[in-house]
């Protein structure tokens, strides 16, 4: 995390600023947001359509209790992180006993659905559980001993499919993403 003792102002915009303290202040609250991705606890689903033998349930998003338009694969809104002013990233599931499925999806305030990625693989299930984060990388459990990280890029990074991603990743074909997973196993202390 970056510290910064004295909020600071580039020298082009102090001269002509009347109110230079509420300036600095969000200048600086602007800089940390855009650097700390966050919890996010004002964010929930409304289901739209239910689950079918062939498809999931898709839900909107819902910021502070107001619709946004966004549908997203998934029932369950297991957790949800801020990562910059438009973006999101959440984890659904689908409250599907002993076949439980992850669903990850990076979103936008503006453009919607940006990316989604699903963890596992076929018949593989799981619990998602002892998700945390850091300045660009969420980290969970999901399946077996195995502890994901995905790592959020600001932009698109060209991705090679079938080779970038590690086992069990299972996302739309394509050359660019802006989530690149890892995965480490867990040592039997740390479960």
């Amino acid at each position: 995390m970056l510290i910064i003792d004295k909020p600071y102002l580039p020298r082009w915009l102090s001269g002509h600023v009347h109110d230079n303290q509420h300036l600095k202040y969000t200048f600086l609250q602007q800089v940390i947001v855009n650097l700390i991705m966050r919890y996010v606890t004002t964010l929930s689903l409304v289901e739209n359509t239910r689950q079918t033998a062939f498809s999931q349930a898709c839900s909107e998003v819902y910021f502070d209790s107001k619709p946004s338009g966004i549908i997203v694969s998934g029932k369950i809104l297991e957790t949800a992180f801020h990562i910059d002013n438009d973006r999101y990233l959440i984890f659904t599931t689908d409250d599907v006993l002993f076949e439980e499925s992850l669903t990850i999806t990076l979103l936008s305030l503006n453009k919607g659905v940006i990316e989604v990625v699903h963890p596992g693989g076929e018949y593989a299930s799981g619990t998602f559980e002892n998700a945390k984060t850091d300045e660009d990388s969420v980290h969970f459990q999901f399946i077996d001993d195995v502890r994901w990280t995905i790592k959020i890029s600001e932009s698109a990074r060209f991705r090679i499919p079938f080779l970038a991603d590690p086992k069990g990743v299972k996302r739309s074909s394509g050359l660019k993403t802006h989530m690149t997973f890892l995965t480490t196993l867990v040592p039997e202390k740390v479960k």
